[in-house]
């Protein structure tokens, strides 16, 4: 990889911290921090809408997705009955046609048995669209974090799905197949970079990471510790991508558990997704959650996520967060940070803001998240406030 200098933002209260990043190579960085205080960071004006609050019964939802199809908006999330990532956890799914009013969740799919009476886990994982027809991916592994799958569904009416597809890769994802300049799909996953170009994103998907492939057989969320490991680095999973005009591959990588010292890493791909440097650490700041790149229509990169590190798995402010060059963040909004009320306790819930995934449709940008891994909600704003 070429040396590239990277310019990210640190999140805090009354205070953005930019600092640059060189990586020189993969023993080396040099970081030079300059600090601005009073950031005065807008509210974004938004309208929101809960699509899912459960009453008594499956209380867990998390990792949403929303896109825009045949005429109304439709979401998928994972949900299970009590606890994350618990055997027996679906994917559902839901749709409307003025962002207001939803449909009550139907299940996208169910897991199949894994031994006797016990289930195996599904996570919703995204959206592809090609012509007239919309691709639903979900992950699928056994209670014991084995035995991968990535499966796809499809619909051409965005109520009847046909029956799973094998994807014949080992992944589960962070993110749904995302196109870059040369139509390649490329999925995030937590250090897997499966991508095809097969344009259906049905086909032909090859495994890519920055690890040797002898050090892993899939990626879920529990074996990305081990490779970690091996190659002297910290739990580095969920990442997400973008592509600036040079070519270039820019994928942020998420730290976890007790490696988490509020920074985000970083991987690159200068061959279109091919191979993937070594990852660095950057100084953009994460409060240990899943995040989501883009760009806009004007072309400036976005981040959707949590930057502050004051409130470990707090989760929140949401934050979005602009660039011009794809290297300096240098433009904020706080998207939302109103509280949500758990209804009921379960293993990891938690975080007001969970896991969001964005996606612009007409002359405004949405953001679904989960609530506390309760809850699902979808937050829109109008682009001209940008």
């Amino acid at each position: 990889m070429r040396n590239l200098q990277k310019l990210f933002f640190l999140f805090s209260a009354g205070m953005i911290v930019l600092a640059a990043v060189m990586p020189c190579n993969a023993q080396e960085k040099s970081i030079r921090n300059h600090y601005i205080t009073d950031a005065g960071i807008t509210h974004l004006k938004v309208t929101r809408s809960m699509i899912y609050v459960p009453n008594n019964e499956w209380m867990y939802s998390h990792h949403p997705s929303i896109t825009h199809f045949k005429n109304k908006f439709i979401a998928i999330w994972s949900n299970g009955m009590k606890d994350e990532d618990a055997p027996g956890q679906r994917v559902v799914f839901s749709s409307s046609t003025d962002f207001v009013h939803w449909s009550a969740p139907l299940a996208l799919a169910h897991p199949s048995v894994y031994h006797n009476d016990t289930l195996n886990v599904l996570t919703a994982a995204g959206f592809h669209q090609f012509h007239d027809t919309l691709v639903a991916y979900y992950g699928e592994y056994s209670p014991k974090k084995t035995n991968t799958h990535l499966w796809a569904k499809i619909t051409t009416d965005g109520s009847h799905w046909s029956d799973a597809m094998d994807m014949h890769v080992p992944v589960n994802p962070n993110h749904g197949p995302q196109a870059i300049s040369n139509g390649r799909l490329i999925i995030s996953g937590n250090f897997t970079f499966p991508y095809t170009d097969d344009y259906r994103g049905l086909s032909g998907w090859k495994m890519s990471s920055f690890y040797d492939a002898s050090l892993f057989k899939e990626d879920n969320p529990a074996t990305f510790y081990s490779p970690a490991e091996k190659n002297n680095l910290p739990p580095l999973c969920e990442g997400s991508f973008y592509e600036t005009n040079d070519g270039m591959l820019h994928a942020l990588l998420r730290v976890t558990g007790k490696g988490w010292k509020g920074k985000l890493w970083l991987t690159e791909s200068n061959d279109k997704g091919i191979h993937w440097s070594v990852p660095i650490e950057t100084a953009f700041t994460d409060n240990d959650s899943k995040f989501h790149f883009g760009r806009l229509p004007d072309k400036r990169f976005y981040y959707t996520g949590i930057p502050d590190t004051a409130h470990h798995y707090a989760r929140t402010p949401l934050v979005l967060a602009i660039s011009r060059d794809g290297l300096s963040f240098d433009q904020q909004y706080i998207i939302a940070d109103e509280p949500y009320q758990l209804k009921k306790e379960g293993l990891w819930k938690g975080g007001q803001y969970g896991y969001p995934h964005t996606f612009i449709y007409k002359d405004f940008f949405y953001v679904i998240i989960s609530r506390q891994k309760e809850a699902v909600e979808v937050i829109r704003f109008s682009l001209k406030q940008l």
